[in-house]
């Protein structure tokens, strides 16, 4: 039965309508600055939310005027923005690892050593795991060996795994339980050899042979980890998160607890390419929530340069019998993509290296033929020969980049691939003039969490300490718009949420962050050190530094 809209808006208008003739609201927002980042990038002073959503926008004098609330907040010059949105990471792994060893930012073997003794005491009889290690950051620039561990840790299996994922470090126990030899082969992975034997180190895929024998987490280690994440994420200002690559289980379980009240930051929840999520999802069509987003498919095409694991067209410069690998065969790649496309859902792949990017770009064109609305992603498009920039115009594919993996990398990067290939390496600006738009995400726990770190990254391209003082390969640094809308708009666009949030307009959900300070004014050497005064989901206040 379809209510008449004439009867339906008299209605609406009367729930909204108090004594005094004012509209009623759920909350009014007054003296703020607020970058609505809408299409003409405009500025207003004052919010009316109403049922979780924006029901107006405007000056003070326009929005007191016309509504009124039992909560009015006088935001007292703060800076309001659309809910930051982090276009690609992976919160669950992110709240897994906080119940972790987290060995990032570590300066050698010794350190992490002690921090492993340190878990230890607090868990023994257990396997150790933990995330972080980049051995481009120690003083001897050479992955670790199984030794190391064996000398300290003889009888408790470790499994540490690289600050990107790509890469494993185990032990000689941990080896042994999974049953890795000399003899053992994995497609699309390596495992490492010194003197004819493991060394402990697995490159990609081989990280399964050891990962699958480490515990499985219980459902309330996993709902803890979600609502650890969800905290910190509200700490600096996301109220959205893509998600890339969940099984089956961890998205339920996401969709229970939104519905239950228990995890209110919004998931885009890509899916990992199992035929249980091809089954239970993808077969039955795309699936959307205020909360949560079904519609995209995770695949990886390489692995990661840090260890030489992304596929080069050439040898890397620094190992130059080493082109890398396909994690994914690439008929299995495009067999998969063409499974995506029937069904509607985007496909977000992973590609580091040229090799990966050029591949698989040829198989999205050869898919999607021309112009186009399916948003297919690459995710990184870190390094691109020149020649093949023209396939995200000439196929609207969406370049998904991570700012603070340039600033992360630029120490060794070129090292590895060159001068040469370098220029065509974290090409921000060059990217998103293809389209004219680019999501921005941090890939977290990869990078931090906090998406002023990529906002820095993406305009000033320095690090933290002001290196280098001329900013790195400063011709594709983006405006501070342009960032801002690649953390708002662009990342709702890239997720076919634009509908949904990603601005601060009439009927979006009233998802916001707060600054003191002005994004667009700072000094350049501060963006990264703004704290977040406060943070909205939904109207509601989720985080207040005060």
């Amino acid at each position: 039965m379809h209510l008449n809209i004439s009867i339906f808006t008299t209605l609406l208008l009367a729930t909204m309508t108090c004594s005094g003739g004012k509209k009623q609201a759920d909350l009014i927002l007054t003296n703020a600055v607020v970058y609505t980042v809408d299409q003409d990038f405009s500025m207003a002073e004052a919010i009316a939310i109403k049922n979780n959503r924006i029901v107006a926008v405007g000056s003070n004098e326009e929005i007191e005027s016309e509504y009124q609330s039992d909560q009015n907040r006088d935001m007292e010059g703060a800076f309001v923005y659309p809910g930051w949105i982090d276009a690609h990471c992976h919160f669950l792994g992110y709240g897994m690892n906080l119940n972790a060893v987290d060995v990032a930012g570590t300066s050698s073997v010794e350190e992490i050593i002690e921090m492993l003794k340190e878990y230890q005491k607090h868990n023994p009889d257990t396997w150790i795991t933990g995330r972080g290690w980049d051995q481009n950051d120690w003083e001897v620039k050479e992955f670790p060996n199984k030794a190391m561990l064996d000398a300290h840790f003889p009888h408790t299996p470790i499994l540490l795994r690289r600050i990107d994922g790509h890469a494993g470090w185990a032990n000689s126990e941990a080896l042994k339980i999974a049953g890795v030899s000399a003899q053992s082969q994995v497609d699309g992975g390596t495992v490492m050899l010194t003197n004819g034997e493991p060394s402990g180190i697995l490159i990609d895929n081989a990280i399964g042979l050891v990962g699958r024998k480490t515990p499985s987490a219980t459902e309330q280690e996993l709902v803890n980890a979600l609502q650890q994440a969800q905290t910190n994420c509200f700490k600096v200002g996301l109220t959205s998160v893509q998600d890339a690559g969940l099984p089956k289980h961890a998205v339920e379980l996401i969709d229970s607890l939104n519905k239950a009240g228990d995890l209110k930051i919004r998931i885009n929840a890509w899916l990992s390419p199992s035929s249980e999520n091809f089954t239970h999802f993808v077969e039955k069509g795309v699936y959307q929530t205020d909360h949560l987003s079904v519609n995209t498919i995770k695949l990886f095409t390489d692995g990661a340069l840090g260890s030489r694991g992304a596929r080069m067209i050439e040898p890397y410069s620094d190992d130059p019998h080493n082109h890398g690998l396909f994690v994914t065969p690439l008929e299995e790649l495009e067999e998969l993509c063409r499974k995506a496309y029937a069904n509607d859902y985007a496909v977000a792949t992973h590609c580091i290296g040229d090799a990966a990017n050029r591949e698989t770009l040829k198989i999205y064109a050869k898919i999607l033929e021309g112009p186009n609305d399916r948003r297919w992603r690459i995710e990184h498009a870190q390094i691109l020969h020149p020649d093949d920039f023209h396939y995200f115009g000439d196929y609207n594919i969406i370049p998904s980049v991570q700012p603070t993996h340039a600033t992360s990398d630029m120490y060794w990067a070129e090292e590895r691939v060159g001068a040469e290939r370098m220029k065509g390496a974290y090409a921000f600006r060059q990217l998103m003039n293809e389209n004219g738009w680019i999501p921005n995400g941090s890939d977290f726990p990869v990078e931090q969490i906090n998406p002023l770190f990529g906002f820095y990254a993406a305009t000033i391209r320095k690090d933290q300490s002001g290196y280098p003082n001329e900013g790195f390969q400063m011709e594709n640094a983006i405006s501070r718009k342009d960032a801002l809308r690649a953390m708002t708009i662009w990342a709702a666009k890239s997720g076919f949420e634009e509908h949904l949030k990603g601005s601060i307009e009439v009927g979006k959900l009233a998802d916001f962050s707060v600054t003191s300070e002005d994004l667009m004014t700072a000094p350049g050497e501060t963006l990264y050190k703004i704290a977040v005064k406060s943070t909205y989901s939904g109207g509601e206040l989720v985080y207040d530094a005060n």
